[in-house]
């Protein structure tokens, strides 16, 4: 590994000082030859190998300077990026899947439009939410899931996506959405490690409503604050990264209709100093 750039490592030190939300784009994980090195076991190691790989390498790749202090810091990698071309757009679905680390709606509006903006579209085909988890102790409920849920109606509403589902909801708590919301989930995933056969209830009410049933391996909390931190000392080499939290993660999935096979993959990444 080379060196660190002294001058970089002082001008990120800056950058990070001065910046109070940082965004990450981790470019399309298909073409990253790094991490096709090593084969991550899982959803959050894999995220946590693409926040340190991507810091790493926009740091020793940028220039720093005073003239660009910003309030906000957007890191992504010096590649091409993974903007669909308005040709294309009709061959291509856009599916993306967003976990909420904090209860806050503003999340879900701006990693949507960084999403659109990111892949150049006007609208996502699919979003699935995977909220964060209720306290310790209690079960998620209806109410826990409204607040985000409203959100992505306002967001099929205006067009910037065309359907929306959900994440690990049993039978009788996708009813209950079901029944009270305005936009109808499109789908549920669900996770197979916790559940090896699709419950017979579950499976009942989705095909007589129409819900399309997936399976997913990710984790209930996909990334914890500690090692987002962690992610973020290896990646700043060592930069005071405390104040630092994690908002919310989206990771998107490009894909050719015709054929069913992941053009690129990425992550998106937000995250905020906390106030003193």
């Amino acid at each position: 590994m080379d060196p660190p750039n002294t001058d970089n490592t002082t001008g990120a030190k800056m950058w990070m000082d001065h910046a109070k939300t940082l965004r990450l784009h981790t470019g399309n994980l298909v073409n990253r030859s790094r991490l096709k090195k090593k084969c991550p076991g899982s959803p959050s190691e894999e995220l946590q190998d693409c926040i340190q790989a991507t810091l790493r390498d926009w740091f020793s790749t940028t220039k720093p300077s005073s003239e660009n202090f910003t309030d906000t810091l957007d890191c992504s990698i010096p590649q091409p990026t993974d903007a669909i071309t308005p040709e294309e757009r009709e061959e291509v679905k856009v599916s993306v899947k967003l976990f909420l680390c904090e209860s806050l709606q503003s999340s879900i509006r701006d990693a949507v439009e960084m999403a659109c903006q990111t892949l150049a579209v006007s609208q996502l085909d699919s979003v699935i939410i995977a909220p964060p988890g209720p306290l310790e102790g209690d079960g998620q409920t209806l109410a826990h899931l409204q607040p985000a849920w409203e959100e992505l109606e306002t967001l099929v509403t205006s067009q910037r996506i065309a359907a929306i589902g959900t994440s690990d909801l049993d039978k009788d708590l996708l009813e209950q959405l079901y029944n009270w919301s305005k936009v109808k989930p499109s789908s549920n995933q669900v996770n197979l490690a916790s559940c090896c056969v699709m419950p017979p209830d579950l499976t009942a009410f989705a095909k007589e409503f129409d819900i399309q049933l997936l399976t997913h391996s990710d984790p209930k909390e996909l990334m914890s604050a500690a090692t987002f931190k962690e992610a973020l000392k290896e990646g700043t080499q060592d930069l005071n990264i405390a104040d630092w939290r994690l908002e919310w993660v989206l990771r998107y999935s490009i894909i050719v209709k015709s054929r069913g096979i992941i053009k690129s993959k990425g992550y998106l990444v937000s995250a905020r100093k906390a106030s003193p």
